[in-house]
């Protein structure tokens, strides 16, 4: 066994290269360019010259997905024995069985291929479908539980819905608990696509449903619905679910007028979802309201909120009876358990607190950081077990042919089909597989796919891997620059980047450490660095640098509270400080309860990664505990809370 120690060093290429690849580089960018426009005659022309390319796999998928339409089920089949195993064959059979589908080709769809739907809703109904034709009515059942989500489905499902419907297995009751789905999604065209369909005097007029969508609090203040009637009840909940989406305190006053005219259910769900928003909005009443709900049945997003309202307010009687009432699938995740223990433990039951506890510290993650501190010692990650990889072991993992794919759709910008790519290549791994797969991934330099991969292991695991230090002169100059520590700066950037130099995400933000162009240009002039230009911010240096300059600008502004600075970093320091409390709270609840789901658990995981990075630079890790501190009031004085 290892102690954990830090990989930095210069990657080595493993991926073979030939001349005549290098020189057909430029024709597979004219196929893609080619398929891209729906050229079949220009990928017709080009794709002979890429048939020894390792991506000819993908001209080949272009050339049969543009000409999927009067294709034979031969040629598929020819694709499919010639890529077994492979993203691009997975693709290709679910495309071809929707085709079948659309077609009503049945006994086609029977005869090729049959598929797994996963999370392909589409794919999920079209297969309930060739079950119905194909063994009657009793197949129908398959498809009700798609019924119940407030996501659009697609046109597959129509029909098998409306023969629910007709069957008399959609009931009224199933028809609201779809329209509540919807209204919490925020999907009001599905909320009023079903709402407008329920069946007789319940049926939502469209111009009752505009009028609540259009102002949705005086909607609720006047109460004009039809109480009487399933309708005109989702309606009024819609209503309430619109304006305390907005703001839930005012929203208190009308729900409690008209309330008591729903049936108890009903209210109560009413209720739970008000005390939602409210607790999403930091009201001070919201852990009172959730106290309301009673029994009503919530939402996986619900219950978790009825904890953080409980935590917000300090009723730690409250925090336990909301994790009693969560599943039992749910109670095992990592937060509820800490903040269980720790209810146990404010409660006087501190043997049962301690049990859960160091159950928890085993795991290298925040809440493991946090039960660790609580039960009096320090954090320090387990010894890892790095692979002593074999030379030879390692260039025939990189000779494998969706290996050398992998590295080529990196160098084409191909980011989404190497993701594909590399999970297939992974998927069923032992831990020692893993682990070669991960060194591979760091010698080439993909080092996000080296991470994941490293945290994939079950027993044996390398810590070093998982928490890989490249570009260590740019991290070190920026953090001497600007007085942070090189730790916190690897931290954010494990989790914005992964260490992908170039990566440029979906909303624009580039580099290690995804910054906008906008706070870019806006950093390059407060270093004065007159000679910046937009296309240089992706290069490792400055891009640490600047990244380093706005947390430590936003970290002495937000009273140098990490856990502050890490929010403004992601959110923007607008949201931050409207999220500090109107009174000191203790830092770690004050995370718990940060309102934004992405920023909250970005929060948690930068600040856990620093503590994982000062312990592997320095050999000793600082509390997670004293650095989260408490968090205080704008213009209060910080109290608890470590320098970085």
């Amino acid at each position: 066994m290892h102690r954990f120690a830090v990989v930095t060093g210069a990657f080595v290429v493993l991926m073979p290269v030939g001349p005549a690849w290098a020189k057909s580089d430029a024709d597979f960018l004219t196929a893609k360019v080619a398929y891209e426009r729906g050229d079949r005659k220009r990928l017709a022309a080009v794709a002979p010259k890429l048939e020894s390319h390792p991506l000819a796999p993908y001209v080949a998928y272009w050339q049969l997905t543009l000409g999927l339409d009067d294709a034979a089920p031969a040629t598929v089949r020819a694709f499919l024995d010639r890529y077994p195993n492979t993203p691009l064959a997975d693709r290709m059979r679910a495309q071809w069985l929707k085709q079948l589908a659309r077609k009503s080709d049945w006994s086609g769809y029977a005869q090729d291929f049959a598929v797994v739907p996963g999370d392909d809703v589409e794919l999920a109904c079209f297969d309930v479908q060739y079950r119905w034709q194909r063994d009657g009515d009793e197949a129908l059942a398959a498809a009700r539980p798609l019924w119940f989500s407030g996501k659009s489905t697609s046109d597959a499902c129509d029909p098998l819905f409306a023969a629910l419907a007709k069957r008399g297995d959609l009931t009224l009751v199933d028809r609201s608990m779809r329209m509540r789905l919807a209204a919490e999604a925020g999907n009001l065209r599905l909320a009023k696509a079903v709402g407008t369909d329920f069946p007789g005097k319940d049926r939502i007029a469209e111009r009752d449903f505009a009028a609540v969508t259009r102002d949705p609090a005086g909607a609720l203040a006047r109460g004009s619905f039809a109480w009487n009637t399933a309708g005109g009840r989702e309606l009024a909940l819609l209503a309430l679910e619109r304006a305390a989406r907005k703001d839930a305190g005012a929203a208190r006053g009308a729900w409690v007028k008209h309330r008591d005219r729903l049936p108890v259910a009903d209210r109560q769900y009413g209720n739970a979802r008000l005390a939602f928003h409210a607790a999403r909005q930091h009201h001070e009443s919201a852990n009172a309201w959730f106290r309301e709900a009673g029994n009503a049945e919530l939402s996986e997003d619900t219950r978790a909120w009825r904890v953080r309202a409980a935590l917000r307010a300090q009723a730690w009687a409250d925090v336990l009876t909301a994790i009693d009432m969560m599943p039992e699938d749910q109670r095992r995740v990592s937060a509820w358990r800490y903040w269980q223990a720790r209810a146990l433990a404010e409660s006087g039951r501190g043997e049962e607190s301690a049990a859960l506890l160091a159950v928890l510290a085993t795991e290298v993650n925040f809440y493991g950081m946090l039960a660790t501190e609580a039960l009096g010692q320090k954090f320090a990650p387990p010894a890892s077990a790095p692979l002593d990889a074999n030379p030879e072991v390692l260039a025939a993992f990189a000779a494998r042919p969706e290996v050398i794919r992998v590295g080529k759709l990196a160098e084409n910008n191909m980011r989404i089909e190497m993701l594909r790519e590399w999970i297939y290549i992974v998927r069923g791994d032992s831990d020692a597989e893993l682990l070669l797969a991960a060194e591979h991934a760091r010698r080439v330099g993909l080092y996000d796919r080296a991470i994941n991969t490293a945290e994939r292991t079950q027993t044996r695991h390398d810590f070093a891997m998982r928490y890989l230090a490249p570009y260590r002169a740019a991290f070190d100059s920026a953090s001497r620059t600007h007085d942070i520590d090189a730790a916190m700066l690897y931290a954010i950037a494990r989790q914005e980047s992964r260490f992908i130099e170039d990566i440029v995400s979906s909303a624009g933000a580039v580099g290690l450490m995804q910054l906008m162009p906008a706070t870019a240009r806006w950093v390059a002039k407060k270093v004065g660095r007159a000679d910046y230009r937009p296309s240089a911010i992706s290069g490792a240096e400055l891009n640490t640098e600047f990244g380093a300059f706005y947390f430590k600008y936003w970290y002495e502004r937000l009273d140098r509270m990490p856990a502050l600075a890490a929010a403004a970093y992601n959110a923007g320091p607008g949201r931050a400080r409207a999220w500090r409390p109107p009174a000191s709270l203790e830092g770690a609840i004050w995370v718990e309860t940060i309102p934004f789901n992405e920023t909250r658990d970005y929060v948690k995981k930068v600040l856990a990664n620093a503590i994982v990075y000062e312990y592997a630079f320095s050999g000793a890790a600082p509390s997670l505990t004293s650095r989260l501190g408490t968090i205080t009031p704008n213009d209060a004085e910080p109290v608890g809370s470590a320098s970085n």
